[in-house]
C-alpha cells in the first residue's frame, strides 16, 4: 500500500503505522512517499515531521478520535452503493433544503438524519444542502471551523456515515449538495503549515490566515483543493457543492481558482455521466461568478442572493438595525425579485460605499434566495427563528413570495413548520483560550445590533447546542400543521407551474403600493398577490383583464371577484388569468 504526502517544508518525514516509523522518499516536487504491506480499512497512521509527530494526514479520509488524532485508512470502494441508477437533479428547477445534520435529527448523525429524508421527500424538496461535515474540533459545531477537509466528521458518523446518507437520498429521489470551506481552515488542530505553504500572509480572512491560491508553491496548494472537490463528488457521490464566502478566496492568478473549480468539475460531470452543481456565496454582488467562462466569467451555477433575505426580512419585521438599515420598504422586495439584487452600484450606508453591479441578462435561476438560513438565523443573537417574530399569517406572505421567484428558493431546516427551535451559533474549541475568544466576538459582533452580551447563549455549552435540535413532533400541532400544509402547497405549485419555474425574469413584474403595502408580482399568466397592510385591500391581478384562477391562497376569506382579489391584512394570493384573453 503506497502513502504519499506533500511536504516540502521538513527534512525527514516517516510514515507512523502500527507501532513502526518507516522512513519516507522524498521527490523534487516536495512529495514524499513509502510503501507498507496492503493493510485494511481502519488501519491508524500519520506522518512524523522532523521528528514531531505524528499528525494527522492533510488529506485523511478519516479521524475517528478527531483532530489531533491518528488518521485512519478509508477505501471508497467497500461503500455498498445502491445509487446506480440515479441520475442526478436539475438546479435551476430545485427546491433546496438546508439541513445541520448535529441538530436535524435527535441522534445528531448522518443515520439520524436518513429517518427524516421521507418528510422531505413528502414536501416537495429536490435537493438536501448539507452544512460542512468536514472535521471540526470537538463534537458540536457548524463545521466552518474545519480543518480536515477529506474527512466527514466522526460523531456525525465519519466517511462510511455520509455516504450512506447521500446514498439514502438518491434513494427517495433527492439530491445532496455540500457545504464546502476552502476561504480558511479552522484554528484549531490545523497543522498544514507544518508540512507546506498553504497559506500566506499577503492577504487576511476574518476568521483566519488565507489559503495561498497565488503565491509560490501554490500549484500543490490548488491541486489539494481540485482533489478535495474531486473526493466528495466522484467518490462520495454528492451533486453538488456549496462553495463557503468566495469573496474571501482571493487569488490573482490569471485562472481564478473558482474558474479552475468550474473546469474540474465539468470534467467530473463528463466524467460520472450526471449533472454536478455549483453554489457559490459572495457578499460582492458581481454576477462574474455564474457568467460563462466564454463572456469573462467563472463559469459557476448559482450564487446565494441575501439581497432577497434582507430585503423581504425587513418589511416582514421592521427590524432595520445592523445592515438591515441598508434596506427599506416593498419596492426593495420588488427590486430582488426582478432585477436580483437591490444594490446593484447603488450607495450603501453600513459600507459607506457603492456596492454591487446589475446583473444583466442572467436569469433568476442563477440565483439562491431564501427566507432563512443558517446565517440568517444563527448570527442573531439568540438563534431566534423569524416565525419568533412574526405571526403565521405573515410567515405565510414570506414564503409565497420566495417559492414563486424567478430565484432558485431554498429552505432552513423547520422552517417549513415555523419550528419553535433556535439555531443559535455553537463550536466546541478544545482550547480554553480559543473559545473565550470566540465569545467574545460574538458578544462585539452582536454590538451593532444592540443586543446585550447576557441575552447571548454561550456558544460552547452543549446546552446550546441541545437547544437547537428540531422537535420534529410540533409538525401535527397547531400553528405548525398549518404552515407546513402551505408550503407543500407552494412547493407543489412551483413545481407543476411552468411560469414559476422558468427562471424569466423579463417575463416579470411588479406593482407597488408602499402606502397600502401591497405587492403584485406577475410571472406570465401567474400573479403573486400579496398584502403586507394592516387592513384589507383590493387588487387587480389579472392579465388583460382575464377572469382568475385561484391557484393557492393564505387564508380561507381572500375574495375573488371578476378580476380582481380583496386580501385581508397580512394574506397572500397566488392566482391565474384564464380565458382567451390572458396571452
Amino acid at each position: 500500500m503506497r502513502f504519499s504526502v506533500w511536504a516540502p517544508r521538513p527534512e525527514r518525514v516517516e510514515l507512523a503505522i502500527g507501532g513502526d516509523r518507516l522512513p519516507m522518499v522524498r521527490h523534487d516536487d516536495g512529495w514524499w512517499h513509502a510503501t507498507a504491506d496492503a493493510l485494511p480499512t481502519g488501519t491508524d497512521y500519520g506522518y512524523v515531521l522532523d521528528g514531531d509527530g505524528p499528525l494527522p494526514d492533510p488529506r485523511s479520509r478519516w479521524q475517528p478520535d478527531g483532530v489531533d488524532g491518528p488518521s485512519r485508512t478509508f477505501d471508497p470502494a467497500e461503500v455498498v452503493w445502491t445509487d446506480g441508477d440515479w441520475h442526478g437533479f436539475h438546479l435551476p428547477s430545485a427546491v433546496l433544503y438546508e439541513l445541520h445534520v448535529g441538530t436535524f435529527s435527535p441522534e445528531g448523525t448522518f443515520d439520524g438524519a436518513i429517518a427524516h429524508l421521507d418528510h422531505l421527500v413528502d414536501l416537495g424538496i429536490t435537493a438536501v444542502e448539507v452544512m460542512p461535515i468536514n472535521q471540526f474540533p470537538g463534537t458540536h459545531g457548524w463545521g466552518y471551523d474545519g480543518v480536515g477537509l477529506f474527512a466527514a466528521h466522526s460523531p456525525y458518523g465519519g466517511p462510511a456515515g455520509f455516504a450512506r446518507l447521500v446514498d439514502a437520498c438518491h434513494a427517495r429521489g433527492l439530491g445532496v449538495v455540500l457545504d464546502v470551506v476552502y476561504n480558511h481552515l479552522g484554528p484549531y488542530g490545523n497543522v498544514l503549515g507544518r508540512y507546506g505553504p498553504y497559506f500566506t500572509d499577503h492577504y487576511r480572512t476574518p476568521w483566519g490566515d488565507a489559503v495561498n491560491f497565488d503565491g509560490a508553491d501554490s500549484d500543490e496548494v490548488r491541486r489539494f483543493v481540485l482533489d478535495d472537490v474531486a473526493w466528495w463528488l466522484r467518490d462520495l457521490h454528492v451533486d453538488g457543492l456549496r462553495l463557503d464566502a468566495v469573496h474571501a478566496i482571493v487569488d490573482a492568478s490569471a485562472t481564478h481558482l473558482l474558474e479552475a473549480v468550474a473546469v474540474e468539475v465539468a470534467d467530473l460531470a463528463a466524467e460520472v455521466g450526471r449533472p454536478l452543481w455549483l453554489i457559490a456565496e459572495s457578499d460582492l454582488n458581481d454576477p462574474r461568478l455564474v457568467r460563462s467562462r466564454q463572456a469573462g466569467g467563472y463559469g459557476l451555477d448559482a450564487t446565494w442572493n441575501d439581497e432577497l433575505h434582507h430585503a423581504l426580512h425587513v418589511v416582514l419585521t421592521g427590524e432595520r438595525d445592523g445592515y438591515y438599515g441598508d434596506y427599506g420598504g416593498l419596492a426593495d422586495v420588488a427590486k430582488a425579485l426582478t432585477d436580483v439584487y437591490v444594490h446593484d452600484g447603488t450607495w450603501v450606508p453600513s459600507r459607506r460605499r457603492h456596492h454591487g453591479r446589475p446583473v444583466g441578462d442572467l436569469p433568476g435561476s442563477c440565483f439562491v434566495g431564501s427566507l432563512q438560513n443558517h446565517d440568517q438565523i444563527g448570527n442573531r443573537a439568540r438563534g431566534d427563528r423569524l416565525t419568533d417574530t412574526i405571526s403565521t399569517d405573515a410567515a405565510k406572505v414570506g414564503a409565497a413570495l420566495l417559492l414563486t421567484g424567478t430565484h432558485v428558493p431554498l429552505l432552513f431546516q423547520g422552517e417549513e413548520w415555523g419550528a419553535s427551535t433556535p439555531f443559535p451559533y455553537v463550536a466546541d474549541h478544545p482550547d480554553p483560550d480559543l473559545a473565550d475568544a470566540v465569545r467574545r466576538g460574538r458578544r462585539a459582533e452582536f454590538a451593532a445590533f444592540g443586543w446585550a452580551p447576557e441575552d447571548i447563549p454561550d456558544p460552547m455549552d452543549p446546552a446550546t447546542a441541545a437547544s437547537a435540535v428540531l422537535a420534529w413532533h410540533e409538525l401535527d400541532d397547531a400553528p405548525h400543521a398549518e404552515l407546513l400544509e402551505w408550503y407543500r402547497q407552494l412547493i407543489a405549485l412551483r413545481r407543476s407551474t411552468p411560469e414559476l419555474v422558468d427562471g424569466r425574469r423579463d417575463r416579470t413584474w411588479c406593482e407597488v403600493d408602499e402606502a397600502a403595502r401591497t405587492l403584485v408580482v406577475h410571472r406570465g399568466r401567474v400573479t403573486v398577490a400579496a398584502n403586507l397592510g394592516d387592513g384589507p385591500a383590493t387588487l387587480e391581478a389579472a392579465a388583460n383583464g382575464a377572469d382568475l384562477d385561484v391557484l393557492a391562497r393564505s387564508r380561507p376569506d381572500i375574495a375573488v371577484d371578476g378580476t380582481a382579489l380583496t386580501l385581508p391584512a397580512w394574506s397572500v394570493a397566488v392566482v391565474a388569468s384564464t380565458g382567451a384573453a390572458a396571452r
